[in-house]
């Protein structure tokens, strides 16, 4: 069956976030985790398409993690992977009580959630003989995670596409990292994914994600592609007119190979002589 258009532009920019970023390499083991939510189901359908086309050998292996919640069904997501050919795990942990018992009312339950979540997963790759974990993240994901940084915790951050664990095990990679969500959402109806719900993330109002998530929209109203020029912005980075000492230090030393080649300007008009009417500086 032909791929829509839709489905076609994805897998155009998953395959270019590859290969701009070396997410896939020849001998790649990798796990997909795989949450049940629209991002994870495409990102493993679209690596699974683009892994076809590759001139080299993978494994992909995709790995969900009951936790526990109430409510939980994963048959339809069981089933959705047996009839699509999928490798798969299914693991499970009551991570679920535990954020519960340790998140104050009124605090958010992510933070803890998605540290004890990677835990997991980190010790599941490591059994499975995996180098590389693959997250559904998105565009929007690093735009909010970006604004995120920069309003509440002082620093200039987002999400990168490829990054190694501080433990050195994995590398980390992010094949939606450039694609709008609308597109995925819109692939996931086309495919008609069986998405799992989750009764933490989407159980709690007014988050600060929330917050710029509802930013970035207004600007939107003024400019359209302010998502898009947004993100050409986390890809054009100028040292130079930043305040880190370190990033500029860093700068200062960098390969000739990084150097931006320089831009021949025009020859600068001149001006009148700005001479003074008044001075009383000694000639």
């Amino acid at each position: 069956m032909k791929p829509s258009r839709i489905e076609q532009r994805l897998l155009r920019q998953v395959a270019q976030t590859s290969a701009d970023y070396a997410l896939l390499e020849a001998g790649d083991r990798i796990m997909v985790a795989l949450s049940g939510g629209k991002d994870s189901y495409s990102m493993l359908h679209l690596l699974r398409r683009l892994e076809a086309k590759l001139p080299f050998r993978i494994e992909l292996v995709a790995v969900h993690l009951d936790q526990r919640q109430p409510g939980y069904d994963g048959a339809p997501l069981r089933s959705w992977l047996e009839a699509n050919g999928h490798r798969f795990e299914i693991l499970s942990e009551d991570t679920y009580s535990v954020v519960m018992s340790h998140v104050e009312p009124g605090g958010t339950y992510c933070s803890l959630c998605s540290r004890l979540r990677r835990g997991i997963l980190y010790t599941a790759a490591e059994r499975l003989g995996c180098n590389k974990i693959a997250l559904g993240h998105h565009r929007e994901d690093t735009l909010e995670t970006f604004l995120l940084n920069l309003f509440y915790s002082g620093k200039l951050q987002a999400m990168p596409a490829r990054y190694t664990t501080d433990d050195g095990r994995f590398e980390v990679i992010r094949p939606l990292i450039e694609c709008a969500e609308e597109d995925i959402a819109a692939l996931a109806v086309e495919q008609a994914f069986p998405i799992l719900p989750c009764n933490l993330c989407g159980s709690q109002d007014g988050l600060k994600r929330d917050a710029v998530g509802a930013l970035i929209t207004q600007l939107e109203e003024h400019n359209p592609q302010i998502r898009a020029v947004m993100l050409n912005a986390l890809r054009n980075v100028r040292p130079t007119h930043l305040l880190d000492r370190d990033v500029r230090a860093a700068w200062d030393v960098r390969p000739p190979e990084v150097r931006p080649r320089p831009v021949e300007s025009a020859p600068t008009k001149r001006h009148a002589r700005a001479l003074p009417v008044i001075s009383n500086q000694e000639s």
